[in-house]
């Protein structure tokens, strides 16, 4: 399985495959088609454990790349590569969609229907973290949208159709603007050389468009602001987030799972592999709004997190302001007077943080809505005031959902604390005022996870509904909560030899080309002034 074709594609189609047998169970055959799924579903994470080892983790350039045409009229390509920004997100994808798969049991209706959506879904996700063409991208980000809508729509909670409405609207509309922004691209890279003046959707090709000043500095400010809209709908970034608490809410556990574990991380992924490469100067124009947004997104969301009683709103709330650390490290970045990176340094470390952030906060967050799940199971209820001592009843449980909590709140050698700590360091050199405001955001965040841990875990007995269905964790939930609590542990401690050592190199090359990029449409605009008559 050393052919990159072979081993890329099968790691995106398998999902789709197994969910196309899918078709062929008895329907009445409830557990054999969950085992099924669940078969598939591990395959594809050993797949992507596969591209690991493949992986040369000094080279900070894509490897594995693939390249077949696709639509040859449009220069559109089936072409996929991977390096160290999207490797981490890759098995992340993997491992939480296995394990949410294993969540899945819990989901006794049309069961069949479900389990073939949530294959197609790990397709579309898969897809995109793999695609290098612009137009094969949105493909794959198009196909996540339908399968998530139905998930949420059809086994969600009681107000479900609002929710997947809301999270259909908000991402069709996302999806608008990055469609404008991609013709954008194609029909100005005709005018480039580096094409043989052909329209093209290779992202790998309009990168170096940008890089040697092939878009007008306009052009890039006004594609930046576009994609950015797009892909922080997704992220979320605040005021784009309200679609989140609402889907959170209504979707089913393994769903939860999904979409705080990896497909917020898709608008983080997308800002660093499209936004950014394709619009240098437009990330730097935007450098200090996205900085301040996300400072803005990382209290607004603990004081929201604070204020609520529904424990699965909570965890949402706190997505948003974890996630709001990714938008800082990767904006951190400040030019000289002479249109020089001064902090190129800082700005890798900020980014490095911010895609820590992204794999430690799939693990800690997909973990945090796997527990409120499976008290939820068992009561029917999320209301943390009619909690407490579930430590006495069920320790266990109790015992790793603290551990899981804690990674959330940014503990010292726990898996949220890495990312959380280099974004704020990155932040100090490009402003200490907005670094001290990020850092307080710590204060607000051990505030509502501690006060939850007490309302929920600790205090007097519990006295809410069906205390006599609080029976202990099973085994297959013992496997997802020690998974998931084993790996923020890891991550914390040896945070450089699992995940940094294969991000910096890629790190280190997306910063220098994108200063050169910034470089020569800054020097283009000055000798145009310089030429401008007094």
């Amino acid at each position: 399985m050393s052919d990159p074709v072979t081993l890329l594609s099968a790691t995106i189609f398998l999902p789709a495959l197994g969910a196309i047998f899918l078709m062929f169970f008895d329907k009445k055959a409830e557990d054999a088609m969950r085992s099924f799924a669940l078969v598939i579903t591990a395959i594809t994470f050993v797949l992507s454990l596969l591209i690991w080892r493949d992986f040369d983790t000094s080279i900070g350039t894509i490897q594995m790349a693939v390249s077949i045409p696709w639509v040859p009229t449009w220069n559109i390509n089936y072409q996929l590569g991977v390096d160290g920004l999207s490797l981490p997100l890759v098995v992340l994808t993997g491992l939480i969609t296995m394990l949410s798969c294993m969540a899945a049991w819990s989901i006794k209706t049309k069961v069949r229907g479900f389990l073939m959506l949530f294959l197609i879904l790990e397709t579309g996700m898969m897809g995109v973290f793999l695609a290098l063409d612009f137009f094969l991208f949105y493909v794959f980000w198009e196909v996540m949208l339908l399968p998530m809508y139905f998930l949420i729509g059809v086994w969600g909670g009681p107000r479900r159709e609002y929710a997947a409405i809301k999270f259909f609207l908000y991402t069709l509309a996302g999806s608008v603007l990055m469609l404008i922004a991609m013709l954008m691209f194609y029909f100005n890279s005709g005018n480039s050389e580096l094409t043989g003046h052909q329209n093209i959707f290779d992202l790998l090709q309009l990168a170096e468009i940008a890089k040697v000043g092939g878009f007008s500095a306009n052009m890039q400010i006004a594609a930046f602001i576009l994609l950015f809209i797009g892909f922080a709908i997704k992220l979320p970034s605040f005021p784009f987030h309200t679609w989140l608490p609402d889907a959170h809410v209504e979707a089913p556990t393994p769903i939860s799972m999904i979409l705080a574990g990896i497909l917020l991380k898709m608008g983080g992924y997308g800002i660093i592999r499209i936004a950014m490469p394709l619009c240098p100067y437009g990330a730097h124009y935007a450098a200090y709004t996205l900085v301040a947004l996300g400072v803005f997104s990382i209290i607004y969301g603990a004081f929201a997190a604070m204020a609520q009683t529904d424990f699965k709103r909570l965890v949402a709330y706190s997505s948003v302001s974890h996630m709001g650390y990714v938008l800082v490290g990767m904006a951190v970045w400040k030019i000289s007077e002479t249109g020089a990176t001064m902090n190129i340094n800082h700005w890798q470390m900020g980014l490095s943080g911010g895609m820590f952030q992204m794999i430690g906060h799939g693990i800690s967050s997909a973990g945090m809505f796997f527990m409120v799940g499976v008290v939820y199971d068992r009561v029917h209820h999320r209301d943390l005031n009619k909690f407490g001592g579930l430590m006495q009843i069920m320790p266990q449980y109790s015992a790793l959902a603290i551990v899981i909590f804690f990674a959330g709140l940014g503990l010292p050698g726990l898996c949220g604390f890495i990312g959380e700590v280099y974004v704020v360091l990155s932040m100090w050199n490009f402003s200490p005022i907005l670094a001290i405001i990020a850092a307080s955001a710590v204060i607000l965040t051990a505030g509502y996870i501690l006060w939850t841990i007490q309302r929920v875990y600790l205090g007097p007995e519990y006295k809410g509904p069906h205390p006599e269905a609080l029976t202990p964790i099973t085994g297959r939930e013992k496997s997802v909560a020690w998974t998931l609590a084993i790996l923020a542990v890891v991550l914390g401690i040896f945070p450089y030899q699992t995940v940094l050592v294969v991000m910096e190199p890629s790190v280190q090359h997306l910063t220098e080309s994108l200063s050169v990029g910034y470089a020569v449409i800054n020097e283009t605009i000055n000798a145009a002034v310089t030429q401008i008559p007094k």
